[in-house]
C-alpha cells in the first residue's frame, strides 16, 4: 500500500487553498473545510465532492478513510505538522481534514419529495443544538429540516459541519424565512404542529397519527413565532416535572421524533421497496 506524499513546502498550492477556505470573510462560499475522520467519511458517503483530503504528518490516517478515498478516487496527502500548526494557529488543530466543493443548497422541494415528517426550527441559533438535531432527525426518519432565523448564511458553515459530525449533507437542510416555510407546508398539505409548553396534545398523541407532520420548535427563550402559531393545526407539549423550566431544544426534537419514528420508518421502508 503506497503511503501518501507529504507536503513539506508552505508554498504548495494546497496550503494556499486551505488558507483561503478558512478565511471568515469570504463573500462566496464554493468550497469548505471538513474536519475529523467520521465527518469526512460521512460526507464522502453522502456524495460530497472532495478536492483533496489531508492528514497531519504526525498522526496516522485511519485505514478505513484511506480505503474510502481510494474507492472514490479522492487524492490524499499528508502535511508536515509544522505547516499544520501555521495553518490553524490559535484554532483547534485538525489532524485530518478535507477540502470539498459545497453541494447545491437543498430546496424545500427536496423535502417535499421525501415522505417523512419535517422539522422546523424557528429562531434556534445555537449551532451545537442545530448539529445535534440534524443527527437525530436523520436517525429517526425525518424528511428534512427547515431553519428559520438561524443566523447561518450556509449549511456549509464549519461550525455546523463539526456539530453535525458531517451529517448535514445526508438529508435536506434548508434555510428559509417564515413566510416561505408556512406556504410550503400549506401547499404540500403537511399538518403544522407547534411544540409548546401548554399544548393541546401530549407528545404521546403524535404516535397515533398517520398523516405527515411538520414539527415546529422555537428557541428555549422565545418559543415559536406568532406566524407559526397562527398557521398551526395544533400544539403539542412534553410532560415534565414542574420544577423543570424547559428542555433543551435538541432533546425536545428527539422526544417528539421518537414518538413519530414508527410512522417515519414505515414510510422510508415503503419508499425503498417501490
Amino acid at each position: 500500500m503506497t503511503e501518501p506524499a507529504i507536503i513539506t513546502n508552505a508554498s504548495d498550492p494546497a496550503v494556499q487553498r486551505i488558507i483561503d477556505v478558512t478565511k471568515h470573510s469570504r463573500a462566496s462560499i464554493k468550497t469548505t473545510l471538513i474536519e475529523d475522520t467520521e465527518p469526512l467519511m460521512e460526507c464522502i458517503r453522502a456524495g460530497v465532492q472532495f478536492i483533496e483530503v489531508y492528514g497531519s504528518s504526525g498522526t496516522p490516517l485511519d485505514p478505513a478513510l484511506l480505503d474510502l478515498c481510494r474507492q472514490r478516487e479522492i487524492p490524499v496527502r499528508l502535511i508536515d505538522v509544522s505547516i499544520v500548526n501555521q495553518l490553524f494557529k490559535a484554532e483547534r488543530k485538525a489532524k485530518v481534514f478535507g477540502i470539498a466543493r459545497v453541494p447545491r443548497p437543498a430546496r424545500l422541494a427536496d423535502i417535499a419529495e421525501r415522505g417523512g415528517d419535517v422539522v422546523v426550527l424557528d429562531g434556534v441559533k445555537i449551532v451545537g443544538n442545530i448539529g445535534a438535531i440534524v443527527r437525530t432527525s436523520l436517525a429517526l426518519g425525518a424528511a428534512g429540516i427547515v431553519l428559520v432565523d438561524s443566523d447561518l448564511a450556509t449549511i456549509a458553515d464549519r461550525r455546523l459541519l463539526r456539530a453535525s459530525r458531517g451529517y448535514v449533507f445526508s438529508l435536506p437542510v434548508v434555510l428559509a424565512d417564515r413566510e416561505e416555510a408556512v406556504s410550503f407546508l400549506r401547499d404540500n398539505d403537511i399538518a403544522l404542529m407547534v411544540l409548546d409548553a401548554d399544548g393541546d396534545l401530549g407528545v404521546k398523541d403524535l404516535g397515533d397519527r398517520a398523516d405527515r407532520m411538520a414539527l415546529v420548535f422555537g428557541s428555549e427563550k422565545g418559543g415559536p413565532s406568532g406566524l407559526f402559531q397562527e398557521a398551526s393545526a395544533g400544539t403539542v407539549s412534553i410532560p415534565m416535572l414542574s420544577s423543570t423550566e424547559s428542555l433543551n431544544v435538541s432533546v425536545s426534537v428527539g422526544i417528539a421524533l421518537h414518538e413519530r419514528s414508527a410512522r417515519n420508518f414505515a414510510v422510508r421502508r415503503a419508499a425503498a421497496q417501490a
